[in-house]
């Protein structure tokens, strides 16, 4: 990887640019641009052994300000594949990356949705992908939180197009607090969080696996990212919530929340030990004015419409996700005393409320 060299005054980004590099400045200097109300504004500088673009490149959103030298200067250009492939080998300097995306994500906070963040904890394919881009069409600043960064990355850069939204991916391990800690100082760098959406669970076989064949990792592992995970997450958010005197914490759950089902001990356990959580502080932070509801999907949600499966949405026991999120909105936008605590919604039902 050679360095290249470019003059003064010359953009190495633009604002609104799709990402795809991150630099490193070898030498010389640069300064960060915004338009706000039509004027240039400079919001920032990085000099040699500093990097930039990576707030575009590890959220998957367009680059929110333009990137100008300042002097002749000598830049490396990682593209984005390679630099996830470098920290999905070296989780020590992932974590270094990402703490210094937080200290750039932090002078932005100003400029954040006024009605605060949605964030969406356990994004995949199907039902946290429909519920982040259902938030961010309602006009939120959205943070989609998973383990698979790559993933979210390409992820938010869709919704954030499609839905001209901005959009933030983060990297998360809900099963492992010191990560949990590190993934909401960056969404609490981004403004208050208005919603919670708690969609997190650890994939489990289809079939069935014998009680004594169950391996004690496994089980701790379920219950650590259903349960425990929920746990903490709702530790992040509450304190903010209660200070304002607002707020919606949604917990996705399955049937497995309500039934002991044979051959599912650790989704069970885990799913029954998140009802409760749910229950309880439905009933603690309610006259706090916080709205805590447990979703119950009995079913399986299908693809998203337009994905490329050949999934039928809607048809065959599957559930479509598109109207699930809905459902979701609607439970954080409708007046609070008129739903209950623990919401249950069955397939075959083409709008569920």
């Amino acid at each position: 990887m050679e360095a290249e060299y470019f003059p003064p005054k010359q953009d190495v980004i633009l604002q609104n640019e799709a990402p795809t590099d991150l630099y490193i400045i070898v030498s010389g200097a640069v300064e960060f641009i915004a338009q706000i109300e039509g004027l240039e504004q400079t919001i920032g500088k990085a000099v040699a052994g500093e990097i930039f673009g990576e707030i575009g490149v590890l959220c998957g959103r367009p680059q929110p300000f333009a990137v100008r030298t300042t002097e002749i200067s000598q830049i490396l250009r990682l593209n984005r594949t390679s630099l996830m492939n470098i920290l999905r080998a070296n989780p020590e300097d992932e974590r270094i990356i990402m703490n210094n995306l937080l200290m750039k994500m932090r002078t932005m906070a100003s400029s954040a949705s006024s009605r605060g963040i949605a964030a969406i904890v356990g994004v995949g394919p199907n039902l946290g992908r429909s519920i982040a881009r259902k938030f961010a069409h309602e006009g939120y600043t959205v943070a989609i939180l998973a383990r698979d960064l790559d993933r979210l990355s390409r992820f938010a850069d869709e919704i954030a197009r499609e839905e001209k939204a901005q959009v933030f991916a983060i990297r998360i391990d809900c099963s492992d607090l010191r990560s949990v800690r590190e993934a909401f100082e960056g969404v609490l760098s981004l403004g208050f969080v208005e919603v919670l959406v708690y969609n997190a669970y650890q994939p489990v076989s289809w079939n069935p696996t014998n009680f004594t064949d169950i391996k004690v990792e496994q089980f701790e592992k379920s219950i650590a990212v259903s349960s425990v995970g929920a746990f903490h997450c709702a530790q992040q958010v509450l304190p903010g919530m209660v200070e304002r005197g607002r707020g919606t914490i949604l917990f996705s759950g399955c049937s497995a929340s309500l039934n002991g089902i044979a051959g599912y001990s650790e989704l069970c356990c885990g799913k029954f030990a998140m009802r409760g959580l749910s229950e309880c502080l439905a009933r603690e932070f309610q006259p706090l004015g916080i709205h805590v509801a447990h979703v119950i999907i009995h079913g399986i949600v299908a693809a998203p419409r337009g994905a490329n499966s050949q999934q039928s949405v809607g048809r065959d026991g599957l559930m479509d996700p598109d109207a699930l999120a809905q459902t979701y909105w609607y439970l954080h936008i409708q007046d609070r005393s008129a739903w209950t605590q623990e919401i249950d919604l069955h397939p075959f039902s083409q709008r569920y409320m």
